[in-house]
């Protein structure tokens, strides 16, 4: 007896963003026999972290994968990291609770907003520890969106960045 199996929004080779890992490279569409049950999975390769994921394709959507940043958005969050930065007057912990959780939502505008918001200048006082590692955690995966979107090397995408950054405090001065 055949299943009919979910329609697949992914090929293989196709990037994709997983909210809680970046971008990742569909290598291959499986069916898996899981607990007496087969089961299609994506198999995602995440070649920066080292680490592959299976995700059913029926539940692709709802883990909140999707297809990588149109030109639109991504020109939204380029604009984003030349806004002001808005930081609240709220506990850092409950901050940093905030910035966390926008890195992983895998929304690119809101990674950029951490980005802005957490981005220091050389003439700007010190980040503390977990500032720092929240900043390269949303810089880190707002380059490997950009260098797919743009099929660039993911230091030039971060150096793309970097510049926008620091040329917006040179234009606001």
């Amino acid at each position: 007896m055949a299943k009919k199996l979910a329609s697949k929004t992914f090929k293989p080779k196709d990037y994709i963003v997983y909210p809680a890992h970046g971008v990742g490279r569909v290598t291959s569409i499986v069916v898996e026999h899981i607990a007496g049950i087969d089961m299609e999975v994506y198999v995602v390769d995440f070649p920066q972290d080292k680490m592959t994921l299976r995700v059913p394709t029926a539940r692709a959507a709802t883990t909140g994968m999707r297809a990588l940043a149109s030109n639109v958005v991504m020109e939204d969050a380029v604009e984003t990291l030349k806004g002001k930065p808005k930081v609240k007057r709220t506990m850092w912990s409950r901050r940093a609770q905030e910035y966390e959780a926008k890195i992983n939502s895998g929304d690119l505008i809101w990674i950029a907003e951490v980005v802005r918001d957490l981005h220091r200048n050389d003439d700007q006082p010190e980040q503390s520890y977990s500032e720092r590692q929240l900043y390269e955690s949303a810089i880190d995966r707002m380059a490997r969106e950009v260098a797919a979107v743009k099929k660039i090397e993911c230091e030039v995408a971060f150096d793309e960045l970097t510049e926008t950054l620091v040329n917006k405090t040179v234009e606001a001065a």
